[in-house]
């Protein structure tokens, strides 16, 4: 048995600092502004969000937390927010789970994940933030890795139990933070993202026999590209490939990349290699970088696996994951509402039959539909606007190319279009060879477009298929079984919100439309 004990300094008392970021919340959620709130996507009643945290599925019930600054709409000194649900589809607003309170977490209890230990219960780790100097980062962090433990199964109250891997900070450029812990061969193992003191963005790799006492192990990963400096919220979890073949999917959001075509078009962007790992080892990848979500706001994304922490045995051992909307880049009108930041939908996670991954909506997600409009085969003749719904606040759209028969330019569908000409428009583009999203239109926020470019196969076919979400203030995309995704913010302009088929140079043909209105989450 280890003598190894957490370092715990208490500073403030963690049950008041709570409270008051309770009546933090509540203060902004007071002054909101509801036309941009998400009805299906979750959010912190008042205040910023970040990143996903914690999520796990326990005792039959879903939870997530969420980076969570309860004092403004801006980034600030992070506490942990809470959502749980039993189905995915109807959520409760659960306790906030941590704000600083410790010596090591003392301006901010920064990203981490959950894991189901061995004897059925959940453990979160996650960061303590520091600044360096002790009042701001104009001298860098002091980032460590700290351990929490639930006291009852509803898993709202956590608690802390200190520090268990300080920071080699002269080993270490300031950043060190994001632990994600999963078990393989027996073995407990924990990485999170580096900056090294070469500035290079890696993930260290650890191991433990029982998950309170760390002991570093190798660097698992170090990003080719020297101008990415930090790997932030890393992931890593097995997939099998079509032969049954073991691979590994290494994630992460990378700092410091550089825009190229169509890639890294965002201030920092989140994405994954496929590779091959041997436990105890480094990562081999065998892919390039490959982005995530190819959308404007899409970041930090984490996953789980379904089936630890099912006591009925009655999921099936999917990878699902979370991603932040990042409102990174002014002007962000959110700053003004309220609230500001939402998640995106759960995805599930998979290794396609391409070989490559794909993310798709949570088939809890088709729970969302209150009612469905088929409107089946739809021509729509070059250089006009078919109006396919006159309001559309909350709506899923599946919708069928028909490439064979499209001879238009450009061609799909305008969300979020108002009687002042705004819109956000969700197109094919022959000559690019892709899906666009353009926010040229926009009348609020940052516009620009991204695209998501489609592989050989995908654009010789005779079909294209897309699925759209639109909330009231957001645009999510999954092109061709989730080998794309697109999230984007879209904040609608004053009035109703059509939605309209569009065609350019050409005549696009549909092969099949549905609309589906959706319910709230019931976190409004």
């Amino acid at each position: 048995m280890s003598d190894f004990k957490p370092i715990y300094t208490p500073i403030r008392d963690h049950d008041e600092e709570l409270a008051r970021a309770e009546a933090g919340v509540a203060k902004l959620a007071a002054t909101r502004n509801d036309r941009w709130y998400p009805k299906f996507h979750i959010a912190s009643n008042g205040g910023w969000i970040n990143d996903p945290n914690g999520l796990c599925y326990y005792q039959g019930r879903w939870h997530v937390y969420y980076q969570l600054h309860p004092y403004g709409t801006q980034w600030g000194p992070m506490h942990w927010g809470h959502v749980s649900s039993d189905d995915m589809i109807t959520w409760k607003r659960e306790p906030i789970a941590f704000a600083p309170s410790l010596e090591q977490e003392k301006d901010g209890v920064f990203s981490g994940s959950a894991v189901i230990a061995d004897d059925g219960k959940p453990m979160f780790y996650y960061t303590g933030h520091r600044w360096a100097n002790g009042v701001d980062g104009s001298d860098g962090e002091w980032q460590v890795q700290m351990l929490a433990e639930p006291t009852d199964d509803s898993l709202n109250v956590l608690k802390k139990k200190g520090m268990v891997v300080d920071c080699p900070r002269d080993k270490v450029n300031s950043h060190f933070r994001d632990p994600k812990v999963w078990k393989t061969g027996g073995v407990w193992y924990m990485t999170f993202g580096v900056s090294s003191a070469e500035k290079r963005g890696q993930m260290w790799l650890y191991t433990s026999e029982d998950m309170v006492e760390w002991t570093f192990k190798t660097v698992l990963f170090e990003h080719p590209d020297p101008d990415v400096f930090m790997l932030e919220c890393p992931d890593f979890f097995p997939v099998t490939d079509k032969d049954g073949n073991e691979k590994w999917v290494i994630g992460f959001s990378a700092m410091g990349s550089k825009p190229s075509g169509f890639m890294n078009r965002n201030a920092n962007n989140a994405g994954y290699m496929i590779g091959t790992w041997e436990p105890g080892g480094q990562f081999t990848p065998e892919t390039e970088f490959r982005l995530w979500d190819c959308g404007h706001n899409f970041y930090a994304p984490q996953s789980f696996n379904t089936v630890a922490g099912d006591t009925d045995d009655n999921t099936d051992g999917r990878q699902i994951m979370y991603g932040w909307y990042s409102p990174f880049v002014q002007p962000i009108p959110l700053d003004d509402e309220g609230w500001c930041g939402q998640l995106t939908l759960p995805r599930e996670v998979f290794l396609d039959e391409d070989g490559d991954i794909h993310t798709v909506p949570a088939a809890e997600m088709a729970g969302l539909r209150e009612d469905s409009t088929d409107l089946g085969v739809v021509e729509v003749k070059s250089g006009t606007e078919t109006v396919v719904a006159e309001n559309a606040e909350a709506m899923e759209i599946e919708m069928t190319i028909d490439l064979k028969n499209t001879t238009a330019d450009r061609a799909g569908i305008k969300v979020h279009a108002t009687p002042d000409g705004a819109y956000t428009y969700v197109a094919y583009d022959d000559q690019i060879g892709g899906i666009v999203l353009d926010r040229q239109a926009n009348a609020f926020g940052d516009r620009g477009y991204r695209v998501a470019p489609l592989t050989a196969d995908e654009l010789a076919a005779d079909q294209l298929t897309l699925r759209i979400y639109v909330d009231r203030g957001s645009v999510e995309v999954y092109v061709n079984d989730g080998h794309q995704a697109m999230s984007s913010y879209s904040y609608a302009a004053d009035g109703p919100r059509a939605v309209k088929l569009v065609a350019e140079s050409g005549d696009l043909s549909v092969a099949s439309l549905t609309l589906h209105n959706l319910k709230s989450i019931g976190l409004e």
